[in-house]
């Protein structure tokens, strides 16, 4: 008697919503507590995908001030590599026409048209520094209903200094009440959400890492071997 065949179940994994994270910066160099953050925020959300997305061209930073995108790209790919959700992307990388600016809104828009699928929903990766400055981002009002942030705390960060940043008009409004902290179940936007990571708080630095560099000091430990072999074998950091 031959055996039932067993019952598909199509289209399941094609159809089922995803849960994707934008992790930007210059990565100058990618380190320790990047991927610390990523991994943390992986557990905690639940993430299929997250985006390393090294800038190009921030609008915060002069473009001599960085080391060149294809060191950057590379460091970022060389850690990514046997993470099987982390995924080096190269959304901010240029056409190779000019210093072009890129914006963390226009990403985001770009990152939305290509997971579209109902129920797919998109994450802001951003430290807790940067989110505190977000009110001289590009559209920034619009960033913020675009997606969920994941705010990556530091060590003495208080959650309050999050609400105080953001438009009392994007909030929620059940979010106008007082006692609710984003620690506990993020603070609600109208369209998004902005949560709190504060299960890691490393005190790793990119520049404490290229300031070990150029003091010829070991940075074991601060970046993965394989970027530290890049950053040798590349001679980059070294003291001028």
């Amino acid at each position: 008697m031959s055996a039932k065949p067993a019952r598909k179940e199509v289209g399941k994994s094609k159809l089922s919503a995803r849960r994707i994270a934008l992790f930007g910066g210059t990565f100058d160099p990618i380190h320790a507590g990047h991927l610390a953050v990523a991994r943390a925020a992986v557990r905690r959300f639940r993430f299929d995908r997250v985006y390393f997305i090294p800038c190009g061209h921030p609008p915060h930073k002069a473009l001599e001030e960085l080391h060149p995108y294809e060191h950057r790209f590379a460091m970022v790919s060389l850690a990514c590599a046997g993470e099987p959700r982390f995924v080096p992307s190269l959304a901010e990388c240029g056409d190779g026409a000019g210093p072009r600016i890129f914006y963390s809104v226009d990403t985001v828009r770009r990152f939305r048209d290509e997971f579209g699928r109902p129920g797919d929903r998109i994450y802001f990766i951003v430290g807790a520094d940067s989110f505190l400055q977000i009110d001289t981002w590009k559209d920034y009002r619009t960033l913020l209903g675009l997606c969920d942030f994941v705010i990556a705390s530091r060590p003495g960060f208080r959650s309050e200094a999050l609400r105080q940043v953001i438009p009392t008009d994007l909030l929620a409004p059940g979010q106008l009440k007082r006692g609710r902290t984003a620690k506990n179940s993020g603070i609600s936007l109208r369209d998004s959400t902005v949560y709190l990571l504060d299960t890691v708080a490393s005190r790793v630095s990119a520049t404490t890492v290229r300031r070990r560099l150029d003091r010829a000091q070991s940075v074991r430990g601060l970046v993965p071997p394989s970027v530290e072999e890049y950053i040798t074998k590349q001679a980059l950091y070294r003291p001028q």
